[in-house]
């Protein structure tokens, strides 16, 4: 199976260049909504897309993907919230594996009911290493996994989490403080997650501007999401993908 994007992922990170993802929930745009999105990535510079939600209620992910892909040359990666959020006509699936919780359904039992289908896909499957970082509020991403994020303030929590990870082989370590968080996750943390994993870190959560964003990625961070604070106000996404590619490259 190729590995286009996460080779993408691996030779960016390599020469230090930080990368920006706009995320793009199923159920909070149309078809001809998204299209548009793909028109703002563009003139952007936006690096990735990704696609998914905690619920997708809506029955038009392939169409959504299929509207992005037609609009745009972006890759478009799904981020999926359930084993039903699969779309043969994306470039690349993260196979979340969430490390932070206990809950074995989101460890392997969801896996294991998704696995013929995202076979049969095709897709460019991407393990990662999904850990929620709390933001000050519950998000759906916590209720619906029914599981404890990892606190704000346990750097080392979240260090070890991210190694244990790593160490079975996830590819990829996603830190998410989940949409509608209050706080982003602080630097400190991803400074600390920084500093023991060589995989790719991609940050996500809370992040409403472009000065944090900037931070972020030199934190450490590798790739940034962005979603909730895009969906209020598209003029975002040029004024965060501009800071995210200007971030020095961190040594």
């Amino acid at each position: 199976m190729h590995n286009k994007i996460y080779n993408s992922f691996i030779d960016r990170k390599a020469k230090g260049i930080k990368s920006f993802a706009v995320l793009i929930d199923p159920d909070k745009v149309t078809p001809a909504g998204a299209a548009d999105l793909a028109a703002k990535c563009t003139a952007a510079k936006v690096d990735y897309i990704f696609l998914g939600g905690s619920l997708v209620i809506t029955s038009h992910l392939d169409e959504c993907v299929q509207q992005l892909k037609s609009n745009c040359d972006i890759p478009v990666v799904l981020f999926p919230g359930s084993p039903s959020q699969v779309s043969r006509y994306a470039d690349a699936l993260l196979y979340l594996s969430l490390i932070s919780g206990r809950n074995p359904e989101l460890l392997i039992g969801q896996h294991v009911i998704s696995a013929p289908a995202v076979k049969k896909s095709g897709l460019e499957v991407i393990s990662t290493g999904y850990m929620v970082i709390d933001g000050g509020a519950p998000t759906t991403v916590s209720y619906i996994s029914n599981t404890t994020p990892i606190p704000a303030d346990k750097d080392d929590i979240a260090m070890c989490t991210a190694i244990a990870g790593e160490m079975l082989g996830l590819k990829v370590v996603y830190m998410d403080a989940g949409s509608g968080a209050r706080e982003p996750i602080t630097e400190s943390m991803i400074a600390r997650v920084a500093s023991q994993v060589s995989a790719p870190i991609i940050v996500g959560g809370g992040i409403r501007d472009a000065e944090k964003a900037y931070l972020n990625c030199k934190a450490g961070a590798d790739i940034i999401v962005v979603g909730n604070a895009i969906e209020k106000d598209a003029s975002l996404i040029k004024e965060i993908a501009d800071a995210v590619h200007a971030a020095p490259v961190l040594r």
